[in-house]
This record gives structure tokens, sequence and C-alpha cells, in this order.
């Protein structure tokens, strides 16, 4: 399986709950070790300085930390610290995240995403790889220094095509999510590639988060999709970017069995493992699995799906 990491998103109740289950990903021999930052949770800073202490190896990644309630000089502060804490080992993925919760859950306006998306890189890349910024932009205004450049892998979130295409531009890397495999070979990676083309620069990482578990109870999984991810395609971008792919019900408000199917892997150790493998066909350079939470049995499947992972991350 040529040149594709294998990591997993890492959820739990609480920091030291996080915490263990980064340090059994790294254990298991995964690559990256991602959390979600949504409202009130846990610091993802604070998380990974901790768990940099009980590992050696293992890479951390955010997949995302929303841009709109953090300026980019506190965001380079939280990752700054992790990269002198853990040299080298901070993938930080941002992205403005949806209008729902940033006007619901911060009250702050979401206002021009692609474009504060742009600016908001921009500043974060030339404070954190370059070491000073010094920034007056139409929505962002940024003038600070650090003690040293550090080794922060900058990526961003990416849905639609401009997004990706931004991610080619000027990251580290694009992220996905809920983003089946042909959309990602047919419009993602063509995208990203020729963003990086016009900048001149090399491709950068295509990370395709993908729900997964091992189970070959079917009915489980499908059940399991609807509740945690049928609200999806009620967010504007979602439902368009599934359309795009194919699915045309995910303009109503029903997520279907054929979605369910689409979008999550599943089944033996045999049958997710081949899939997993194929994912470079697509386009994918690392796969970020989100385990999928069974209504029944979710700590045997859990385990049972990241010793896989971590097979394949070593084999």
């Amino acid at each position: 399986m040529a040149n594709l990491d294998i990591s997993v998103h890492i959820v739990a109740p609480d920091a030291p709950g996080l915490v263990d289950r980064i340090v059994a990903a790294d254990a298991a021999g995964l690559d990256t070790a991602w959390l979600t930052v949504g409202g009130p949770s846990p610091d993802p800073f604070a998380v990974f300085a901790l768990a940099s202490q009980r590992t050696e190896r293992i890479t951390f990644g955010t997949s995302i930390v929303p841009t709109y309630p953090r300026h980019p000089i506190a965001m380079a502060q939280g990752a700054m610290t992790v990269d002198q804490i853990a040299p080298g080992r901070l993938k930080l993925g941002v992205g403005p995240s949806h209008k729902p919760a940033i006007e619901g859950t911060w009250g702050i306006p979401f206002h021009k995403p692609l474009s504060h998306l742009r600016e908001y890189v921009t500043v974060l890349k030339a404070l954190l790889n370059d070491g000073e910024v010094d920034h007056d932009g139409e929505l962002i205004q940024a003038h600070a220094q650090i003690a040293a450049p550090t080794q922060v892998r900058v990526m961003i979130s990416a849905l639609r095509e401009k997004a990706f295409k931004l991610s080619g531009e000027l990251t580290e890397g694009g992220i996905s999510w809920m983003s089946p495999l042909p959309y990602i070979r047919d419009v993602a990676a063509p995208a990203q590639r020729a963003g990086a083309d016009a900048a001149g620069r090399p491709k950068p990482a295509m990370i395709v988060h993908t729900p997964v578990v091992v189970t070959e109870d079917v009915d489980a999984v499908r059940e399991a999709a609807k509740r945690q991810f049928g609200f999806y395609q009620r967010l504007p971008y979602y439902s368009q970017m599934l359309v795009d792919a194919g699915f045309d019900e995910a303009a109503g408000t029903e997520f279907t069995d054929r979605m369910a199917d689409g979008l999550i892997i599943s089944g033996s150790e045999n049958a997710v493992g081949d899939r997993i493998r194929g994912m470079t066909e697509f386009g994918a350079d690392e796969m970020l699995a989100a385990i999928v939470q069974l209504p029944e049995g979710a700590d045997a499947a859990y385990d049972r799906t990241l010793n896989l992972l971590g097979e394949l991350a070593q084999g």
C-alpha cells in the first residue's frame, strides 16, 4: 500500500480520555491522531502537549480548528507551543466551519468565508513558517513576531472545488470530510493540483477524512450513519457537495441507505483493508479514519477497527 498514511480521528468525552486514546493510537502504529474542535470542547493544543509526553512517534492533527473564533495570532500561539514541546509533530488544519455553527454558537458574522480563509492562512503561515507577519488585509490585520519559525504544517478543510484549489495554492494539505471517493478523484484532486500548478509549487497532501468501521452488521452501520451523519445534508455546503457527487437525495432531509453505503467503509477486516488500500487510486495521500460508533458493541468495534488500521499503517 504505497504512499498512504493511515490516521485516526480521536473522540472521547474529556481531555484525559482524548489523551488515552491518542496513546492507544500511537501503540497501534497509526501515523497521526486527529482532533476536531467544535464548541466548548477541550483545547487541542493542550491535549497534544500532554499527549506528546506519553508518546514518541505519532504526529498530531486538527481537523479542524474553526478560524473565526480565533485570531490567527492566537491560533499560532497554541500551535507554536505544541511545536516547541514536540517539534515537527503538528499538522494544523483550520477552516471557516459553517454559518450555523459560527453565528449560532459564537455570535460571529460568517462573512466571505473563502476570502477570510485565504487571508487567515496567509497570516498563519507567515507567522509560523517565517517567524513574523505584517499584514493589513481586507478582513484581517496582524503584526507580530515569534522567537523562531516552527515546523508546523498548515492545512485547510475543503468541500468544494474552490477550497481544494486554495489548498493546493497555499497550504500543506487539503482535508475532506464526507466526500465520496469518486468526488475526491474527479473534483477534489484535480482542483488541488490546479491550484498547486498555478502557484508553481508541488501538490500538497490530500487527507481524505472517511467514516469507517469493521463490522459485518450492515443494518447497524446504516442506523449509526443516520444518527451521526444525517444532519450534514442540512448544511448547504455539504448538501451541495453530496449532490455534486451523485447523491441527489442529499438535497432532501433523509440520510438514505445508499448514502450510508457510499460514504462509509465497512465490512470484514479483509473487505475494509482492501477498500482502504485502494484509496490511493482515488488520489488520497492520507486516510483519516472516523470510526463509526455502532448502537451496540461500540467499544469492541472501535478496538477491532483500530487494530486493523494499525496493521495497515505498519504494513
